[in-house]
């Protein structure tokens, strides 16, 4: 009987972080957000990988 409450409490506890993460996807701390696309370097456009400058002298956007 106990398991039986503590499966319907964890279920219970699931359905309302869904429909929280589908009534406001901003709340999301920015870790958990996804990233429309790869930074890149405003001058010039190369993509940026591991830093947040790029060589000619731009920075990401």
């Amino acid at each position: 009987m106990l398991v039986k409450v503590i499966l319907i409490f964890l279920c219970f506890m699931a359905l309302i972080a869904f429909i929280g993460r589908a009534l406001f996807p901003s709340a999301l701390p920015p870790v958990l957000r996804k990233r429309q696309d790869p930074p890149r370097c405003n001058k010039c456009g190369r993509y940026l990988i591991g830093q947040k400058t790029c060589p000619c002298g731009g920075k990401a956007r």
